[in-house]
């Protein structure tokens, strides 16, 4: 009877753990709204960008660690997208990872990035992209600081900064 009722307890011990690892996951986002995406054919990219932008955001290119521009930048503002200025990173979530590519914890909005599977070079990595352009901006790792734990690895060149309190240009 002892032997019984260990049973029965292991057994619906068991079933409570099960049951808590079939729940469904939380929808992480939703996409950006379709009719806001920006669709340009590759003269007009190029005829919009500089050579370096278009090679790292059009062809998936990546600049030399530690050559970039916003790299070490410590100042207050926001990274948008240097193909279409979406905002996608706010400086406070940026951290020094010593890879030499500017470095965040987490998007400004989870909807302006997407990410795709990338096996190039013989790697399965995270793909980050513009969610309104379609820009490459670099890589997404499970290793970066709390809270997230996330790593947004970027390249300079696929960035533009708007310092906070610098005035709007014309």
């Amino acid at each position: 009877m002892k032997h019984t009722h260990i049973v029965i307890f292991t057994i619906a011990l068991l079933s409570g753990f099960t049951s808590c690892a079939q729940q469904k996951p939380v929808e992480k986002k939703t996409s950006f709204p379709e009719e806001e995406k920006i669709e340009l054919s590759e003269s007009e990219w190029k005829s919009r960008l500089t050579e370096e932008e278009f090679e790292i955001l059009r062809k998936k290119g990546t600049e030399y660690a530690f050559t970039g521009k916003y790299w070490n930048n410590k100042k207050d503002g926001v990274y948008t997208c240097a193909g279409c200025q979406l905002p996608l990173f706010d400086s406070s979530t940026k951290f020094r990872s010593g890879t030499g590519w500017p470095s965040f914890y987490q998007p400004i909005n989870e909807v302006n990035v997407a990410e795709e599977k990338d096996t190039s070079y013989g790697m399965v990595r995270t793909e980050v992209l513009c969610a309104r352009c379609g820009g490459h901006l670099g890589h997404v790792f499970p290793d970066g600081p709390k809270p997230t734990n996330l790593r947004y690895c970027i390249n300079s060149a696929s960035l533009n900064f708007e310092e906070k309190g610098a005035e709007a240009k014309p």
